[in-house]
């Protein structure tokens, strides 16, 4: 049965063959880390959440499709494990590789996310960031999106799940930004900082 374990819990006092993100200490199983066990599992091993996406409800996210099958989409969310949109819910066809926003509507003690309200996004792409960073790419009232937006023109949408969609306008100049924002997301003015660094950059 999986569950989410949290650094130091004990996972097993059985032997068992150790996979990865768990110790051992006085002949018994720990894990190193905050995330997901399996404990029917032969292996013990943590499949570790920290750094990757933690759905919430109400999170808007962005997603790229990665399964097709009769019933529907796996879409990948930036998350330890896949969503699932049903084809009935979708207006248009997907494909793989495809694009869409999506927001989360439940999300189970598993931390897996239920969608709903896809949209399919027309070409662009999408930027990576670490998933606490996103809401430094917004900034207060939007702030933050607002300077990137008429700095680059580029049209652009913000996930909570570490995903920037974006199309036309400068994308290389957008990547610099966002990574910029990435780095120096600690540090007062940021958004003073970035619309200096675009104007140099124009």
């Amino acid at each position: 049965m999986k569950q989410v374990v949290i650094p130091g819990e004990l996972l097993s006092e059985e032997r068992k063959k150790l996979g990865t993100n768990v110790y051992v200490f006085d002949g018994k199983i720990y894990s190193r880390v905050l995330g997901i066990t399996d404990n029917e599992k032969e292996m013990a091993e943590v499949v570790a959440l920290q750094g990757m996406y933690i759905p919430k409800r109400e999170d808007t996210v962005v997603g790229i499709v990665n399964r097709v099958v009769f019933a529907g989409y796996g879409i990948d969310i930036n998350s330890f494990a896949d969503s699932f949109i049903p084809k009935k819910i979708m207006r248009n066809e997907l494909k793989l590789g495809d694009i869409i926003i999506a927001k989360v509507e439940n999300v189970n003690e598993l931390k897996e996310a239920d969608l709903s309200f896809p949209r399919k996004m027309g070409g662009g792409e999408v930027i990576e960031i670490i998933p606490v960073r996103s809401p430094r790419l917004i900034g207060k009232n939007g702030s933050m999106l607002d300077v990137l937006t008429n700095g680059t023109s580029c049209e652009i949408f913000i996930g909570k799940n570490g995903r920037v969609w974006a199309r036309d306008g400068n994308i290389t100049l957008l990547k610099k930004a966002v990574q910029f924002i990435e780095e120096n997301s600690y540090k007062d003015n940021l958004t003073n900082a970035v619309e200096e660094l675009l104007k140099e950059k124009k």
